[in-house]
């Protein structure tokens, strides 16, 4: 138990549940989460441990008996018929038979259909009628001599979703929390450990939610295969539907114009497309042009009359070709299918989340912490809808007026979005504010700069705001800060390409804004003072740009870093200490110098570690040596060399995110330029400061 899960059941008792026991109750049972967290929440929604062993006992017992497999129908069928009636948990779909004027149930995983339901449940609980909702229901046995008799009786039919709550209480608990801790909870809920990700991927994570909490909402998310994509959307609300394949027709989501029956749209919160990339999918073109309109205008026509829904439409699938490859060639849309990569669809998505930045999930990165019952933040999510917090930050800050109405809405229903998720009882500071906005317009800008690639009618517009104090925020996306020389580019078959900057020279591509007075590595100028800053997730950064320019030709180089301490910050001193090597001249000798802080928990283990580093040192021609500040008062981080460069380093060597380090196979395990960073900044001064 962290204080944070203290503090979790302190402020929400009987409302979360430990997210590692999911996978502790789901065994061979192919249901969504929220169906198990469901019944967790019922008997282990507690931090008392003995409680909570009883509680999955009891989820698993229940499990056992009542939830129906495929393999096992024909046991749950002679139960019912033997005992007369039973209790199963299943996914439940209605239709209509007009022959019979009466509305009949079907079992997805019993096998059972024709089972008589009464109209007013079927009202209660409209979703029957569209794909199914998984239920608690009991099924009832009484035969009958009449042949066109059904002998299956619907008892009783609880859909599995939480029959209220208090939503006054939940603002009230939610001051309580942090900014941090608060994005921590919610990540949690989704099923991640906040210790694995950064902020910006705790974020960017949290915006697949925006769809739950804002209507007409259009979201698309590509990139890699693996990185969670689709979880949300199928496992966490019973809110949302998740259509695998990416196919759908236009009567199955909108309209059937013979029957009436309206589809998809009309009953879920979230539709979300599966699988949605590939260039060769057969794609209706009616269904195109009618999603087009829906995702403008909400609306879409049944014959010669207009409907109106609420769902937001998600689009999720996976790239063949990573980001610069993309920039250079194509666009960030190329793997869309023929019939969407079309201008007009592609200006109705309101943003673009980058799937490229998401890590691949691995195990360790899944939470055991606590979270929401998935269930009870549905309900809340879905309660939000009705908000609208779009002009929260019209105090604070103006949208440049380059933007588009269009782009504006992006803007403004995904800051909407945000806020409602992180601070529905809006206490944001100015600072958390901007910091929403500025996610805000990155996302739409990501849309709005591949259309100008794609469409050369849409006209340039500069994505910015500025401040009520006058000072000017000018977005980037962070592929544009990786990849200037290819991501400015008007169209993918313009006749005169963009020149690819420093390829002659071999540079690596830097931040622009990181790109100051002192330039990348391998500059014919050579290392000069400046400063330089960095974007959390963004790649291609090494210590070799980092430090080689200042530190060339120096023989004697001393670090200051209070926190070399864990394994991974001595590994990072390691890499440095590579980096001397591979590029010093054989025949030179470099003596390195550390001043850290010792280890109160482990001073052995760093000890040993250090110890390690200095015995691989000798063969490279490398004195390394280590001492610790004894008054433990050391803060600031810097490296000093007899060149006369000081580098000061906000986060010392301690710059990259975590990444799997025990697979010899990751290519960011062997090659620092494929790791995601941490936000951080560095500046070069010529101190005049000689190292001895």
């Amino acid at each position: 138990m962290t204080a944070l899960d203290d503090k979790i059941n302190e402020r929400f008792p009987g409302l979360v549940v430990r997210k590692d026991l999911v996978k502790a109750v789901k065994g061979n049972a192919i249901v969504p989460s929220y169906v198990l967290e469901f019944l967790l929440g019922q008997y282990c929604a507690t931090n008392d441990e003995s409680s909570i062993q009883s509680g999955i006992e009891t989820v698993k017992e229940i499990l056992r008996k009542h939830y129906v497999h495929r393999n096992e129908a024909g046991l749950i069928r002679s139960n019912i018929r033997e005992k007369g009636r039973w209790k199963v948990i299943d996914k439940i779909s209605v239709d209509l038979n007009t022959d019979k004027d009466a509305y009949e149930a079907t079992f997805a995983n019993l096998g059972i259909k024709k089972v008589i339901i009464d109209s007013d449940t079927v009202k209660a609980h409209p979703k029957l009628l569209v794909s199914g909702v998984w239920c608690i229901a009991d099924v009832e046995y009484e035969h009958s001599e009449d042949k066109n008799v059904e002998p299956w009786i619907m008892g009783s039919i609880k859909p599995i979703q939480l029959s209220k709550f208090d939503y006054e209480a939940f603002l009230g608990a939610r001051t309580g929390f942090t900014t941090d801790e608060w994005i921590d909870l919610l990540f949690q809920t989704v099923g991640f450990d906040p210790e694995m990700f950064g902020r910006r991927s705790k974020l960017l994570q949290l915006m697949r939610l925006i769809p739950f909490v804002e209507r007409n909402y259009n979201l698309i998310e590509l990139g890699p295969k693996g990185t969670g994509k689709s979880h949300i959307f199928s496992e966490f609300s019973p809110h949302g539907i998740l259509i695998s394949g990416g196919e759908v027709t236009v009567p199955k989501l909108f309209v059937n114009n013979s029957s009436g029956k309206i589809g998809l749209v009309g009953y879920w919160d979230v539709v979300a497309f599966d699988e949605f990339a590939g260039r060769q999918k057969r794609v209706d073109k009616a269904l195109v042009d009618i999603m087009k309109n829906y995702m403008a205008n909400k609306t879409f026509s049944r014959g010669v009359e207009t409907l109106g829904a609420e769902a937001s439409m998600v689009f999720v699938g996976n790239t063949k070709h990573n980001v610069p490859y993309m920039l250079k060639h194509t666009d960030l849309f190329e793997e869309l299918p023929e019939k969407y990569y079309d201008s007009a669809f592609i200006d109705r998505l309101h943003t673009y989340v980058p799937g490229w930045e998401i890590d691949i999930i691995r195990g360790e990165m899944f939470a055991s912490g606590y979270g929401f019952v998935v269930d009870y933040l549905a309900e809340i999510l879905r309660h939000m809808r009705n908000d609208d917090y779009s002009n929260r930050y019209q105090p604070l800050f103006a949208l440049s007026s380059d933007i588009s109405t269009r782009d504006r809405d992006g803007v403004n229903k995904t800051f909407s979005g945000m806020m409602k998720l992180l601070f529905p009882a809006d206490n944001a500071t100015e600072a958390e504010v901007e910091e929403i906005l500025h996610l805000a317009v990155e996302g739409r800008k990501r849309v709005k700069d591949q259309l100008l690639r794609i469409d050369s009618t849409y006209p340039e517009a500069e994505f910015s705001f500025t401040a009520r104090d006058g000072r000017k925020v000018v977005v980037k996306t962070l592929e544009e800060t990786e990849y200037p020389q290819h991501y400015h580019k008007r169209t993918p078959t313009h006749e005169e390409p963009v020149p690819d900057e420093g390829k002659e020279r071999g540079d690596k591509p830097l931040s622009t804004a990181a790109k100051g007075p002192a330039e990348t590595a391998g500059n014919p100028v050579g290392p000069r003072e400046g400063h330089k800053v960095f974007t959390e997730n963004q790649k291609g950064i090494t210590f070799a740009d980092l430090f080689w320019p200042w530190l060339e030709g120096a023989t004697k180089i001393v670090i200051t870093d209070p926190y070399i301490r864990m394994f991974h910050q001595v590994r990072n001193l390691m890499e440095f200490i590579e980096m001397i090597a591979v590029r010093k001249a054989p025949e030179d000798e470099v003596t390195v110098r550390l001043i850290t802080s010792p280890d109160e928990n482990y001073p052995e283990k760093q000890q040993a570690n250090l110890a390690s580093v200095e015995s691989a040192c000798t063969a490279a021609g490398i004195k390394f040596s280590w001492e610790f500040d004894g008054t433990n008062t050391i803060h600031a981080r810097h490296i000093l060399s007899d060149t006369g460069w000081k580098i000061s380093l906000d986060r010392g060597l301690d710059i990259y995110q975590k990444f799997e380090m025990n697979d010899a196979f990751s290519l960011a395990n062997r090659l620092q330029r494929f790791r995601q960073v941490k936000a951080f900044e560095v500046t070069y001064l010529r101190s005049g400061i000689r190292s001895e």
